[in-house]
């Protein structure tokens, strides 16, 4: 199956649900054949975009123009769009390889030829064998490969993906994370793929466009998004981050400064300054809480001045954290080169 995948230009999109603004003003390059994700909280404008593309929302204004065509007022069916819902939307009537054959019958293809890519379509989501079966009949996992299936049959050169895992249990949600990343890497096919779930986001994607209150916070790698956000509201949307004052951090030597807040992960504190090479800044703190998670410990500090400090320690240099008590008096170190400067003004 060889498909040209389409690039996509998003331009000036708006959209407002009476006073309610979904899309302040989004401009968007996607590039042909890449994996964009959308992600942020629930009201963030993130499905609101999709369903534009998709053509199940019109914007009030602005372009969204895919392979250098204006489909912004086009129906649905004539966008050449391949979709995957949260609820995947199969015909519960229909057995797996009807429901795979569904969008090709639609399309006028012979009932021969629409047999024939529907069973290619099932081997790539590694579903042989599976066509007489019946929908009722099949697992979560299982569905959303039928689904998976039915969207890449006719061959379109772009998929969108509305939190299509979030309905599965966290096993089998990680392993269909790896499928869909290697049926988008087999096929080249664009895609945008919208959830929450900032691991996910991580995991899968070429870029991430971090989206808060109907408009991009940043769009950069998930590395970049992780460990170089723009604003405080991606720092702490992405992971467990520490905002804290500059002068609340002593370091070790004269190095480059740093201005505006510190961002540092919870994961980069060590509290071992000898397991950190060259220089390093260190912060003092009580003890407040802990809490064992298995792999890490997760450790509150609370400084002088009343910040708070997270600490992540991996279970494999923990030795110590079971015997620290509340207010037991701890420093905390970091390599310098894990902080990260934001704004003092850097927006939620």
């Amino acid at each position: 199956m060889a498909i040209t995948s389409l690039p996509i230009t998003i331009d000036r999109v708006r959209k407002a649900f009476g006073t309610y603004v979904a899309l302040n003003d989004i401009s968007l390059e996607i590039a042909a054949g890449e994996f964009l994700t959308l992600l942020g909280p629930s009201g963030s404008g993130k499905t609101t975009l999709l369903m534009a593309l998709a053509g199940f929302v019109r914007p009030d204004s602005g372009s969204l123009v895919i392979g250098g065509r204006d489909v912004t007022r086009l129906s649905p069916d004539k966008r050449d769009i391949g979709i995957v819902f949260q609820n995947y939307a199969l015909f519960p009537h229909m057995s797996v390889l009807a429901n795979v054959e569904y969008p090709l019958i639609l399309r006028k293809v012979s009932k021969a030829d629409a047999r024939a890519r529907a069973l290619t379509a099932l081997a790539r989501v590694k579903l042989e064998g599976y066509g007489d079966r019946n929908i009722a009949a099949l697992s979560g996992g299982q569905r959303q490969r039928v689904a998976l299936a039915r969207a890449i049959v006719f061959e379109p050169r772009v998929m969108l993906m509305d939190e299509p895992l979030s309905a599965l249990d966290k096993n089998l949600r990680e392993h269909m994370q790896f499928e869909i990343r290697r049926l988008h890497d087999d096929l080249g096919i664009t895609t945008i793929y919208v959830t929450h779930d900032q691991r996910e986001a991580l995991t899968m994607s070429d870029r991430i466009a971090v989206m808060d209150a109907g408009e991009i916070q940043q769009i950069a790698t998930p590395s970049e998004i992780y460990h170089r956000p723009k604003t405080r509201f991606v720092a702490e949307f992405m992971g467990e981050a520490n905002i804290l004052p500059i002068d609340l951090l002593h370091r070790d030597d004269a190095g480059a400064t740093i201005s505006g807040l510190a961002m540092i992960r919870a994961e980069s504190f060590h509290l071992d300054p000898a397991e950190i090479a060259g220089s390093k800044v260190a912060v003092k703190g009580t003890l407040s809480t802990k809490a064992f998670r298995g792999e890490n410990w997760l450790l509150n500090l609370k400084t002088a001045n009343g910040d708070e400090v997270m600490l992540s320690v991996p279970a494999t240099r923990s030795a110590g954290c079971a015997g620290f008590r509340p207010g037991q008096e701890l420093t905390a170190y970091a390599a310098a080169a894990t902080v990260h400067s934001l704004p003092e003004g850097a927006a939620r």
